[in-house]
């Protein structure tokens, strides 16, 4: 029998949908709008446990923003011959452009304004980093998805890219820079917002305000998906053919209460962000760009500092960061009993193992709890060097759950990516971790629906070519890189 048929049932109180989707994220929004063009026929409900959709990671103040796609973000390149991640990420993201540019030819996207040409840059200071970003440009140059990618070590030039950052610099100090100019800045809630204007257009049902709490699979195979609505204070309970686990840093917390083996073992540690932001027109009016930069010697690769452009809501603002935060919460509107509800026997070990082994990022973690607001200022200064401290004020951003598994050889490691579980039967998936999620979303969504739903594969496919041309059903393949159909990034 199909678990997946194409008249689900309807009219009555034990209705079965075909789709429950946790999470009122981009991750959920992404797949929903996907299912809706791929089967609109299929009843779905979308739960969210805050009252607004994309009110945690995917709002656009609490993340960077940043269209990731490996221009920029050195992390992803710590040898500067090896290509491989960084191209990953920039075919991922192609495939993101290509997404959203077909939904907006399809009339489901009201708008393009989640997204605006930013340029993308690096730039580092002493002879060790400058040798470090001109073999990495050397090596990145010479693949078509980086080819307009320029490079400088000319004061002047790099003045011309971003003047903040060379404004009163010591003309003999070593600094190097490269420059993407076609990067983009991405509005993650806009975007959330408007996928989820696509689902619920199509028909799925929209549920604010509810909190999924619990998960079980039944013997017929069908999920029973119950929890709270926070504003009524009663429980409810519905009944659905496939799950999907959208829910940020509660992500795995349901997982383990769905008793599915394929998470066993796994933690989470979280981290959460502050920023300093400034509004000053002035300021904001002369950096055009998002500017990354190596992370401090000994620090993780998850500080990597950035002075970046952000568009939200029509306004421009810039942002520096991150200053690392911690707390036990798991999401930032969350409990701080949170953590704590993941712990297992089964993955205690492998948590110990995991901060073991990165005792660096404790350390740094410590650092940058008792830093002062004049040292993180200070480290503004380095990106900035006439910076004024009255232009300038702290931000709390997202909270992230950095994802920790069982590993063979070192029994737990700290993983600094998305990770996508399914069940073994298809019927339940789930995101775990954290950047560069939400910018790859729809390739990691036509991943899972290849897992999930391999039965609607050879009648998916023509759709989704149109949808998502450089990402077919059943491939990993992906186009080879980050340029944008016209009808996206206007």
């Amino acid at each position: 029998m199909d678990k997946h048929p194409e008249h689900p049932e309807s009219g009555t109180d034990t209705e079965v949908l075909d789709v429950a989707l946790i999470g009122g994220g981009i991750m959920s929004a992404t797949l929903g709008a996907m299912i809706a063009a791929l089967q609109p026929e299929w009843s779905m409900t979308l739960l969210e446990r805050l009252d607004r959709v994309a009110g945690e990671s995917s709002d656009p103040w609490n993340n960077a923003g940043t269209g990731h796609s490996g221009l920029c973000e050195l992390n992803y390149m710590p040898d500067p011959g090896d290509p491989d991640k960084a191209a990953e990420i920039a075919a991922m993201f192609a495939v993101s452009r290509q997404f959203w540019a077909g939904l907006a030819d399809r009339g489901d996207l009201t708008g393009t304004g989640f997204l605006t040409a930013t340029p993308h840059m690096d730039v580092v200071f002493g002879e060790r980093d400058v040798a470090y970003l001109r073999r990495r440009f050397e090596t990145l140059h010479a693949l078509p998805a980086f080819a307009a990618m320029e490079y400088s070590e000319d004061h002047a030039t790099i003045a011309g890219w971003a003047p903040l950052v060379m404004a009163g610099r010591d003309p003999d100090q070593p600094v190097a820079a490269t420059r993407y100019a076609t990067g983009t800045d991405v509005d993650f809630g806009a975007l959330t917002g408007q996928l989820v204007e696509a689902m619920t257009n199509a028909g799925t049902q929209l549920r604010l305000g509810h909190e999924v709490t619990r998960l079980r699979r039944a013997d017929d195979g069908i999920w029973t998906v119950t929890g709270r609505d926070r504003n009524t204070k009663r429980r409810f309970a519905i009944r659905a053919r496939f799950v999907f686990v959208g829910a940020g840093g509660h992500a795995l917390g349901l997982l383990q209460k769905s008793r599915i083996p394929e998470v066993r073992g796994y933690g989470v540690f979280p981290v959460g962000a502050q920023f300093l932001r400034t509004d000053n027109p002035e300021v904001v009016a002369r950096h055009e760009a998002k500017v990354y930069s190596q992370a401090a010697l000994g620090a993780p690769p998850m500080s990597v500092p950035h002075l970046d452009k952000r568009n939200v809501d029509g306004r421009s603002s810039l942002l520096f960061g991150p200053y690392a935060t911690f707390s036990t919460r798991l999401l930032k509107h969350g409990r701080l009993t949170d953590l704590f509800t993941t712990l297992r026997l089964t993955n205690i070990v492998v948590l110990v193992a995991a901060g073991l082994q990165n005792l660096p990022l404790a350390r740094y973690l410590i650092t940058e709890l008792l830093s002062t607001r004049r040292r993180k200022f200070a480290q503004l200064q380095r990106f900035y060097p006439e910076a004024d401290p009255a232009d300038w004020y702290l931000v709390q951003a997202g909270q992230r759950a950095q994802l920790v598994t069982p590993d063979l050889d070192r029994v737990g490691a700290l993983r600094m990516g998305t990770e996508l579980v399914t069940g073994a039967d298809g019927t339940i998936a789930g995101l775990l971790g954290a950047s560069p999620g939400a910018s790859t979303a729809p390739a990691i969504m036509a991943d899972l629906l290849d897992r999930c739903f391999p039965q609607h594969r050879s009648r998916w496919e023509p759709t989704l070519r149109q949808l998502v041309p450089g990402h077919a059903v059943g491939s990993n393949s992906h186009s080879a890189g980050p340029d944008v159909p016209a009808a996206i990034g206007k």
